[in-house]
């Protein structure tokens, strides 16, 4: 018997630690553990002990003999795995134990942003005795993406959240919500307060295709559309024109396939998640009946991942289509399988997902709206697809913070390792470090965050015990009350827990996890409800 890691795998590596023999791959360090698209276990070697899936946040860890049906194959895909990378050094597991230097035994740390990143790094640092870790969120809900960004019907991935739950709740973890850095305090305060400041704000704009139209009404960044019907304040009002039968996604990442997905799903599927009303509402009224997924590279760049292209056939009622000229009989892989399966469909008798390669958009047509995108073909040839709405799903993109360095090329902090450097000399800046995608760039899931937090807090910690960080000038207590004279509707912890204890009673009414409240004002009301 064996344990296999399914879809869904966040890919953070708390089932390595915890695993005796030491048969999870890849580990961190290993080559290939930043590009993996999930981890593997080696059937031939686990014990069948179980840590691993106890250990799992997100429930992708199950057993072979109750691995649901849907996930069946992932027996083969983990095995596959070991038949292509032996698995070499067998041994127990090892670990980095944390401390502050004997001389030093106080430090504190702000931490922008309440995101993966974030979370990651206030775990790794309020792991250790005697630091004091203050979290800083510009909105009255912490947790990021995971909130704002995975999709609904991904439950099992936002569980993750329970884990990040339990770092918030740690009594050495201070919260903030409702703050925002640069308005309501300065990068220079929050270093008056704590030895260093993290920012992991995350990447808050999108990459465009800088074609003619792209300005056009019904030209959208997928990052929007999914902000939308996730129930991000920021976004809970925008509209998007959903009476066509096509919509066109320009990009083909997870994130692409998110969209897609969710644009089709049925909506009695949706009413169960926990997706915003007004977006539940819309999607019952649209009749998109096709989406069109466009790359301008090949099949065999396909960035989506193998897991979430192979559960788009698990859906019922929709099908999976894409063009028999543009995928190549010669490939290999359960992606390339996948996609000649698709080849072999037409998509004429309902809802579908038609995936198309090697077309590169040139040109976004229409007058007052979109009408239509113009693609070129490998041959030179253009192809008019009509369409109302076009998504761009090709990447996230950092935006400038106020008082830090940024690099415009980059779209990130110049850093090293983590911590934030002047660019005119590549000197690191006393005190300031980054992490998550602001600091290696929109790439990776949830869990590639937790190496790369602490990464940057092995060097804040370098950086205290070589005398690098200044001693606070003024205290926690002082910080509160600056916050509590600037800040009219500041919340704290408590203040949370009554918006999620709210949203949680709103969602039991309706069979759902929990139904979001999408304006700032309803989330305010709701942090004041005393029970």
């Amino acid at each position: 018997m064996t344990f296999v890691i399914s879809k869904g795998c966040c890919n953070d590596g708390s089932c390595v630690t915890v695993c005796p023999v030491q048969c999870i791959r890849p580990r961190p360090g290993d080559p290939d553990f930043t590009t993996t698209e999930q981890l593997y276990i080696d059937p031939d070697t686990c014990i069948d002990c179980g840590a691993c899936m106890d250990e799992c946040p997100v429930e992708a860890v199950h057993s072979d003999w109750d691995l649901p049906e849907e996930m069946s194959d992932y027996l083969a895909i983990n095995a596959e795995y070991f038949a292509m990378n032996p698995l070499v050094g067998v041994g127990p597991p090892t670990f980095t134990r944390r401390v502050l230097p004997e001389d030093k035994p106080a430090l504190s740390v702000a931490i922008v942003g309440t995101g993966p990143a974030a979370c990651y790094a206030a775990a790794t640092l309020s792991d250790i005795k005697g630091v004091a870790v203050t979290m800083i969120e510009r909105l009255p809900t912490p947790f990021g993406l995971v909130r704002a960004g995975v999709a609904p019907d991904h439950a099992t991935t936002k569980k993750i959240a329970d884990r990040f739950a339990s770092v918030l709740s740690r009594p050495n973890v201070t919260c903030y919500f409702n703050v925002e850095v640069g308005a309501d305090v300065t990068i220079d305060e929050l270093l008056e307060h704590h030895h260093a400041v993290l920012w992991a704000g995350g990447a808050r704009d999108d990459r465009k295709l800088g074609i003619p139209g792209e300005e056009l009404d019904g030209v959208h960044a997928a990052r929007s559309f999914v902000a939308w019907y996730n129930g991000h304040p920021d976004h809970a009002s925008e509209q998007f024109d959903l009476s066509g039968d096509r919509v066109v996604v320009i990009g083909n990442g997870n994130v692409a396939l998110d969209v897609a997905r969710t644009l089709l799903r049925p909506t009695a599927d949706l009413e169960a998640t926990e997706m915003a009303e007004h977006a539940i509402a819309a999607l019952a009224e649209s009749k998109v009946a096709e989406v069109v997924v466009a790359a301008r590279r090949g099949a065999e760049h396909g960035a989506f991942s193998q897991g979430e292209l192979l559960a788009l056939e698990g859906i019922e009622g929709i099908t999976v289509v894409a063009e028999p000229d543009e995928i190549s009989a010669d490939g290999s892989g359960r992606k390339h399988e996948a996609l000649l399966r698709a080849t072999r469909r037409d998509g004429s008798d309902g809802p579908a997902i038609r995936f198309r390669f090697g077309v590169e958009p040139v040109s976004i047509e229409g007058s007052d709206g979109v009408e239509a995108i113009s693609f070129r073909r490998p041959d030179g040839s253009i192809e008019q697809i009509g369409t109302s709405l076009v998504l761009r799903a090709i990447g996230y993109r950092g935006t400038p913070v106020e008082g830090l360095p940024f690099d415009d090329a980059t779209a990130t902090l110049p850093n090293d390792a983590g911590r934030v450097v002047d660019p005119a000399s590549d000197d690191p800046v006393p005190g300031l470090y980054c992490s998550g995608w602001i600091k290696r760039g929109p790439r990776g899931i949830i869990g590639s965050n937790k190496q790369d937090a602490e990464e940057t807090v092995d060097c804040i910690l370098q950086d205290l015990g070589a005398g690098r960080l200044r001693e606070p000038s003024r205290t926690s207590e002082d910080l509160a009350k600056l916050l509590e004279d600037r800040v009219e509707d500041l919340l704290d912890k408590a203040a949370w827990g009554r918006i999620d204890l709210e949203e949680k009673r709103r969602g039991r009414e309706s069979a759902r996890p929990r139904q979001k409240l999408v304006t700032i004002e309803e989330l305010l009301a709701a942090s004041r409800v005393q029970a």
